[in-house]
């Protein structure tokens, strides 16, 4: 691995960025206050106008030879048809003062939104907050079924060769070295769920009744809970892909607490009250295509964010034990 940039030396290069992309939006007065440096790396900005979320988007974040700017746009034109045709809690898009989604500076685009308040609840989750998830999958889901993307609308697809072969790339890394940084039991273990998934996305196959747009990333740390509403937020990941897997992510870190069943059992009705079910007879094979996602990217991670390399260990080990338990 080659030496690391200090993470501070890395985040003061983006703020520099963030401030001069800043002003292209209509967003009086800014005051920038870092929140974390990971997939993106995001600001919380205070001014005379209310509060917002500006995100400095990784480079090739959606893929081999997609370019970032008609990705994130793309993420943005969802967002904003969900915030005018449905009831779902989600960040309002920020336009720049040209009417564009994104600003460029430095080679980086740049995107802002709207601030969303609530409360976490990851680390302390109780079967509503679980329930009240499935009821906002379930509606993202009928909003995607019956949505027509604009024209031009390039997000990622969620299929075999994303979660297993080489489409993506993480922490500079393509997805497909990020498999020779794993360790070897771990290395092991991806290859089985590949095996195995390769068979299930075939029977499965594309069809609307189980594919389409998706949020992709939809785990507890990113719901916000405020009373009965949840607000959602970090689309950053969504694009077209199985229903299942909207399921299987907010279950995926949660299949080892010990109330897991009950958690289960509340996503699913959540969902079920407010939407048809899809086919749950591969729900757990789509938990451990989560492991092989978060994996694969955190060992890409690593690679250029000494915050991930610190953990690496740590990491690949839970993930280690996780799938032993689940094959």
């Amino acid at each position: 691995m080659v030496e690391l940039v200090s993470e501070r030396a890395q985040v003061a290069g983006i703020r520099r960025s963030a401030r001069q992309a800043l002003a292209e939006y209509p967003v009086v007065e800014p005051r920038l206050s870092f929140i974390a440096h990971g997939e993106n790396t995001t600001f919380r900005v205070d001014s005379v106008d209310g509060r917002f979320l500006m995100r400095v988007h990784r480079a090739n974040r959606h893929g081999l030879g997609v370019d970032s700017r008609v990705a994130v746009a793309a993420e943005l034109e969802w967002l904003a048809a969900l915030g005018r045709e449905t009831e779902s809690s989600v960040p309002s898009p920020v336009r720049t003062r040209s009417g564009e989604w994104t600003a460029v500076v430095d080679g980086r685009v740049c995107s802002v939104l709207g601030w969303q308040g609530g409360r976490i609840r990851s680390a302390h989750p109780k079967a509503v907050h679980f329930r009240r998830l499935g009821g906002v999958l379930a509606r993202l889901h009928e909003h995607a079924s019956g949505w027509t993307p604009p024209k031009g609308f390039t997000r990622m697809r969620w299929d075999w060769e994303s979660f297993f072969g080489n489409t993506m790339e993480y922490g500079g890394v393509s997805a497909a070295d990020c498999w020779d940084l794993l360790p070897a039991q771990v290395n092991a273990q991806f290859d089985e769920v590949a095996r195995r998934m390769q068979a299930v996305m075939k029977e499965l196959g594309q069809r609307a009744d189980g594919f389409g747009l998706i949020h992709a990333d939809l785990h507890l740390d990113n719901a916000l809970f405020d009373g009965e509403t949840v607000r959602i937020i970090d689309f950053d990941d969504c694009g077209f892909g199985y229903w299942l897997y909207d399921l299987a992510v907010p279950l995926w870190d949660n299949h080892h607490r010990d109330d897991y069943p009950e958690y289960r059992a509340a996503l699913i009705d959540g969902y079920a009250h407010h939407r048809e079910l899809p086919d749950l007879t591969h729900l757990d094979d789509f938990i451990a295509t989560r492991y092989v996602a978060f994996g694969l990217w955190y060992a890409g991670m690593a690679q250029v964010n000494p915050s991930f390399a610190a953990g690496r260990d740590k990491t690949m080990g839970y993930i280690h034990r996780s799938l032993d338990r689940m094959l």
